[in-house]
């Protein structure tokens, strides 16, 4: 293992976010606040409770999730799309470098960067509504294993694809519809009956769930099902880049 080359890839990736402070750090909390106020203002006054949690208090867990799903994956599809966009893909494949190493690198800085959005989202969340977290160490591990996920479908993306528009087709058009209608900002519980299982095919809502659960004890599904489908989805982004190593995909244009 070279960790000097992971450790140089991941370096760089995360002082990009600090070139670009206002759009990889500002603008992400500012429009996940914004979610907040509008969705806590418009909706919370007509629905003060679910399952005993404040409405406000209630949507903080979806929201977080919201946006570690969507940063996660906007990082890392960019971050390995953009070096095959210029050509200085090519430096890194010259490089002593695997392709394990250089996945480890960029899956690994889109991962962090996710993270840190999500503790300081939940930080500003706690300035609105008092929150309590019920079971901390699972809320961390649904949050880690949550953002390496997406980072690694991230990564998958950028490699596929071959222009902005394929870069931006599956987070527009699959991702952000699955997770709006994921129990982000409700309980599958108030939907009519064909609705509810209807839901139960939508992944995203295994994840909210289960996080939601750490917070409040309180899910759509057992939270056991929500942890065996975040690591279901992992195990599937892992084999899927191990098949695209196994079968000599190059990082090219």
């Amino acid at each position: 293992m070279n960790f000097r080359a992971v450790s140089a890839i991941y370096t760089f990736e995360l002082a990009r976010t600090g070139r670009t402070l206002l759009q990889s750090i500002v603008s992400p909390v500012i429009s996940t606040s914004l979610y907040f106020v509008v969705f806590g203002a418009a909706i919370g006054s007509r629905i003060t409770e679910i399952d005993g949690v404040s409405y406000g208090a209630f949507i903080v867990p979806g929201l977080i999730m919201l946006m570690l799903l969507t940063q996660s994956t906007a990082n890392a599809s960019f971050g390995i799309y953009f070096p095959k966009f210029i050509g200085t893909i090519y430096e890194y494949l010259s490089a002593p470098v695997s392709s394990f190493e250089i996945a480890l690198g960029f899956v690994g800085a889109a991962a962090t960067k996710s993270i840190i959005l999500g503790l300081i989202v939940l930080a500003t969340a706690g300035l609105f509504v008092p929150l309590h977290i019920a079971h901390p160490f699972w809320m961390v591990a649904f949050l880690l294993l949550t953002a390496v996920s997406f980072s690694l479908f991230g990564f998958i993306i950028g490699i596929w694809a071959d222009g902005f528009e394929k870069l931006q087709v599956i987070p527009l058009l699959i991702l952000t519809p699955l997770t709006f209608l994921g129990g982000t900002f409700y309980s599958i519980h108030v939907l009519p009956p064909i609705w509810q299982t209807i839901a139960l095919f939508n992944p995203i809502l295994y994840l909210v769930s289960g996080f939601r659960w750490a917070f409040f004890e309180s899910s759509d599904v057992h939270v056991g099902i929500s942890a065996a489908m975040t690591l279901l989805f992992l195990a599937v982004c892992l084999a899927a880049i191990g098949w695209i190593f196994k079968t000599g995909y190059r990082l090219k244009n």
